[in-house]
């Protein structure tokens, strides 16, 4: 994936317009609500067209964003690099020769959290990482910079529902594992073959459509005295026993 830019947020209306055009991918617009000038609503068709997120909102939470005072009534918030579609993490296993080892991620909303399993899922030899268009982190600079590096290596798709992927993802011979604390030993469960590690989120966990589309619920032993991990920790924990499994398949 090429990278775009160090900034991700753009002002004005000729600006942003000339963005979609572009093909730039604009992961969030926000409007002034109520506008109806021509160009705004050109610009409000390409997010449409796009399925960019559409916030309509106070002049006085444009103003807040903005950095320049300058938005004429509109602010898009682009991705820093460009988004993989999941046939491209499928062809990636494909290419390689390897069964495909792919990240779900439901609802990582800290881009630093993000940005380290990206990280992680690029160390531990996985195809790519997938993560939901609403409640989560999206590709800003922040995650760039957290990950090392790792974006420029590890594709990353955007999708409108996660339940519906790994339903594909399924056909495509996959199976799906999820961490949480109620579920078996991960030393217990045979973790080989075509598989993908689903994270939840920071505070809620994994969302419970989400889990009830999982094969196998994975637990990681706790000896001390709090009883849960950082994400991104838990994403090294569980992503490293699928490596040894792997390894001496």
């Amino acid at each position: 994936m090429e990278i775009k830019s160090e900034e991700s947020r753009i002002e004005g209306r000729n600006a942003v317009l000339e963005a979609f055009r572009a093909g730039r991918p604009i992961d969030k617009l926000f409007v002034l609500d109520g506008c109806q000038d021509g160009s705004v609503r050109s610009i409000v068709r390409e997010a449409k067209k796009h399925d960019t997120i559409l916030n309509f909102v106070t002049k006085d939470r444009l103003d807040a964003l903005s950095e320049t005072g300058r938005h004429q009534g509109v602010i898009a918030f682009a991705a820093v690099f460009e988004y993989a579609e999941v046939s491209d993490i499928l062809n990636k296993a494909r290419e390689r020769g390897e069964a495909p080892f792919v990240f779900i991620l439901d609802g990582i909303e800290d881009p630093h959290n993000l940005g380290a399993i990206i990280r992680t899922a690029n160390l531990a030899g996985a195809h790519g990482v997938i993560i939901p268009k609403h409640r989560s982190a999206l590709l800003t600079a922040t995650v760039m910079r957290a990950s090392a590096g790792a974006l420029n290596y590890t594709p990353v798709a955007k999708v409108t529902n996660i339940v519906q992927i790994m339903k594909e993802l399924k056909k495509a011979g996959l199976w799906f594992v999820c961490g949480d604390m109620g579920g078996q030993s991960m030393y217990s469960l045979n973790l080989t073959g075509p598989i993908g590690l689903v994270i939840g989120n920071e505070g809620e966990g994994v969302s419970r459509l989400v889990r009830e589309e999982c094969d196998m619920i994975a637990s990681i032993p706790m000896k001390g005295d709090i009883d849960s991990l950082n994400a991104s920790v838990a994403a090294g924990v569980l992503a490293y026993e699928i490596v040894r499994q792997r390894m001496n398949a």
